[in-house]
C-alpha cells in the first residue's frame, strides 16, 4: 500500500492526458471533414497536415494514455479490491465501458478519414466531442462523490449540460450560417 498514491497519481496523470485526446482529435476530424470539402490545392494541404496531426496525437498521447490509464486503474483495484462491492464502482465502472466504446468508435472515424473517407458531416463531429465530457462529468462526480445516490445529481448535471451545449452548439450554427450569407 506504500505505492497506492504513487500508482492512483500516475492513474489520474494519463485519465487526464487520454482525455485531452478525446477532447482534440473530434475537432481535428471537424477540421479534416471541413478540409475535405475544399477545393484544391487547399483540400490536399489541409488533409495531408491534418491527417498527420491526428495521427500524431492519435497513437503518441491518446491511445498509450488509455492504455496506461486503464493498466494503473487494475492496478488500484487488485490492491483495494473492496471498492468492487461498492456501488459508486459500479456505476463507474459502467461509464468507463461507455468511455473505451467511445474510443474505439472514434479509432474508427479516425481510420475512415486517414482513408479520405468521409462518411459524416463537421457538425456531427461537434456533437461527438461531447461525448467523452459527458462520461468525464459522471466519472468525477461518481469518484468524488462516492454514493451511488448522490452520483445522480452529477447526471441531472450532465443532462443540463448537454442542453445548454445543444443549445449553444445551435446558437453557433445560426450565427455561423449568418455570417457566411453576409
Amino acid at each position: 500500500m506504500e505505492y497506492y498514491n504513487y500508482i492512483k497519481s500516475l492513474h489520474l496523470i494519463f485519465v487526464i492526458t487520454w482525455f485531452a485526446g478525446l477532447f482534440y482529435i473530434p475537432r481535428l476530424f471537424v477540421y479534416q471533414i471541413e478540409a475535405f470539402h475544399k477545393p484544391s490545392p487547399d483540400k490536399e494541404i489541409l488533409g495531408k497536415q491534418l491527417k498527420l496531426m491526428a495521427k500524431r496525437l492519435w497513437f503518441i498521447i491518446t491511445w498509450p494514455s488509455a492504455i496506461l490509464a486503464i493498466f494503473f486503474a487494475v492496478w488500484l483495484i487488485i490492491l483495494i479490491p473492496s471498492w468492487l462491492e461498492e456501488s459508486w464502482m459500479h456505476v463507474k465502472l459502467t461509464f468507463v465501458v461507455l468511455l473505451i466504446v467511445y474510443h474505439i468508435k472514434t479509432h474508427f472515424y479516425f481510420n475512415q478519414l486517414q482513408r479520405d473517407e468521409v462518411k459524416v458531416t463537421s457538425n456531427f463531429m461537434r456533437i461527438w466531442n461531447e461525448g467523452a465530457t459527458f462520461i468525464l462529468f459522471a466519472v468525477v462526480f461518481l469518484v468524488i462523490l462516492k454514493n451511488s445516490i448522490n452520483w445522480i445529481f452529477g447526471v441531472i448535471g450532465i443532462i443540463v449540460l448537454g442542453v445548454l451545449i445543444m443549445l449553444g452548439f445551435k446558437l453557433y450554427k445560426n450565427i455561423r450560417s449568418k455570417n457566411s450569407e453576409d
